[in-house]
């Protein structure tokens, strides 16, 4: 019997419509980690972080919005922009970091499920969809597609929704210099189970939490003066950059391993929107286990400059706008092959090759 391949069928994606550019946090007043006032002028802060990160803009959501919208908004787009019925799907799976987050506030909301509410928004009266939650960092997007995929080759589903939503901007320090990296947004994907050679090819996921656990963390605000008991989201800046480029590029080559898919044969690798500097880096240790040179920019497209890094909804945003022919001089073609790649808290890493 043909193999069963897990296949692309839809995707969609929602940009909040609020813009913050750079400018913006000229007016904030940045500590360091012991509490004691940056000195350097804000405005440089402000230019070293975009050459570094390549951030020029992030998108947030409005204050009406919270994360589980986003996602209904990229779900129904991803439902019609797929010539299935909803009451099909098996799974809707949603990763985020900190549930639904009001305006105003940073405390987690996650009861009911991220997921429970976004079926609600849609409708979906199907008791056997089944929706749950994913919460693995950054990567989390992608691991559901990895557990999708393993419910279809299974035959226990045919098709499933895999969600990304996340309201960042709801859980940031103002006086920590990391929350300009920071933005809102949500993707969405439909993965079919068909026959044939486009699909998952391969995958690999691994988790590093006896030395690495803690580089992305929650604590309290870096001002002095603020003496509530709100918790915002911290990072370990210069380990975890090191983290990064020291393993992602060997998951990313295990997965290509398993695939049995030689680097040169890989037409895009579209990788978790973090860092620009950081995703470079990665892409050139990546090549360098190849014996070959990252001399193609257009190899790996980003939209991190005017979106930010939006956790979960990084990858299927970005897959979402490239399928669509709405990123310039960016396109996908049939028989093309892919690599996801993520990472993040965890310390969590995962990467997926795909055959379109």
């Amino acid at each position: 019997m043909p193999a069963i391949q897990s296949v692309l069928i839809a995707t969609g994606s929602y940009i909040p419509e609020v813009k913050i550019s750079n400018l913006e946090f000229l007016h904030h007043t940045f500590f360091e980690k012991d509490g004691s006032p940056i000195k350097k002028d804000i405005a440089s802060i402000v230019e070293k972080f975009k050459d570094i990160t390549g951030i020029e803009e992030r998108c947030y959501a409005r204050p009406e919005q919270k994360a589980s919208d986003l996602g209904f908004l990229a779900a129904n787009a991803a439902l019609e922009n797929s010539d299935i019925d909803k009451e099909s799907l098996d799974y809707i799976i949603v990763a985020h970091n900190f549930g639904d987050v009001a305006h105003n506030s940073n405390r987690v909301d996650i009861v009911p499920s991220l997921a429970s509410r976004i079926k609600y928004l849609l409708q979906i009266k199907n008791p056997d969809c089944v929706a749950y939650d994913l919460p693995f960092g950054c990567p989390g997007w992608l691991e559901g597609v990895i557990q999708a995929n393993y419910y279809i080759q299974s035959g226990d589903a045919k098709r499933c929704m895999i969600i990304g939503a996340e309201t960042l901007s709801r859980v940031i320090d103002p006086h920590d210099r990391d929350s300009m990296i920071y933005a809102d947004g949500a993707g969405a994907v439909i993965l079919e189970g068909r026959v044939g050679s486009e699909g998952i090819l391969s995958h690999k996921t691994q988790t590093h939490a006896s030395e690495h656990a803690l580089l992305l963390n929650m604590n309290h605000s870096y001002d002095p003066q603020i003496k509530d008991k709100d918790i915002f989201i911290k990072m370990n800046g210069r380990r975890l950059y090191e983290f990064a480029l020291s393993h992602v590029p060997h998951v990313v080559k295990t997965a290509l391993d398993k695939a049995n898919v030689h680097l040169s044969e890989i037409n895009k690798v579209l990788i978790h929107q973090a860092n620009e500097k950081m995703d470079e880096a990665i892409l050139s240790r990546l090549f360098k286990l190849y014996g070959l040179e990252f001399n193609n920019r257009s190899v790996m497209p980003m939209i991190i400059s005017w979106l930010g890094n939006s956790s979960v909804a990084t990858i299927p945003t970005l897959l979402d706008l490239m399928l669509r022919g709405q990123l310039q001089d960016q396109v996908i073609n049939k028989g093309d092959k892919i690599v996801f790649a993520s990472v993040g808290a965890g310390m969590n890493i995962n990467a997926v090759v795909y055959q379109f």
